[in-house]
């Protein structure tokens, strides 16, 4: 869709601080950040909502979520998650995507700009899980 500032992500028209990306998906640090290592998920073809969504494809977001959680708690040393799926007038931006919040027990926000250098190497955490 060519106003969705998410497919823009994708085609590489707009940049992002991409953490990992495959055929189907690709995860990225939010602009916005509710807490430290705050990413969204989001399918690389357009789907406005999670009733649009392919349910494999949700399948393979929330797997992908589930090895982004892991590289986050060893990286940002988390201890726990929310994740956050936004429907209807709750959802700001009309593709569908997941929020992947890390808690911190003893820690308040921080910017995230400080995490960005031990998050850049997921992407290659995942090229080699994915080639293995």
């Amino acid at each position: 869709m060519k106003d969705c500032i998410f497919c823009k992500i994708v085609n590489g028209e707009i940049p992002s601080m991409k953490v990992y990306e495959d055929d189907l998906c690709m995860a990225y640090l939010d602009i916005n950040p509710d807490t430290d290592g705050h990413t969204l998920i989001i399918p690389k073809e357009h789907y406005e909502d999670i009733y649009e969504l392919p349910k494999d494809v949700l399948e393979h977001i929330f797997n992908v979520s589930k090895n982004l959680m892991n590289d986050l708690k060893n990286k940002l040393k988390c201890s726990g998650y929310t994740l956050m799926i936004n429907y209807g007038s709750s959802q700001e931006v009309k593709h569908f995507h997941l929020h992947v919040k890390p808690q911190y027990k003893d820690k308040k926000f921080v910017e995230f700009i400080k995490h960005k250098e031990l998050l850049k190497d997921i992407n290659e955490v995942h090229k080699i899980i994915k080639e293995a």
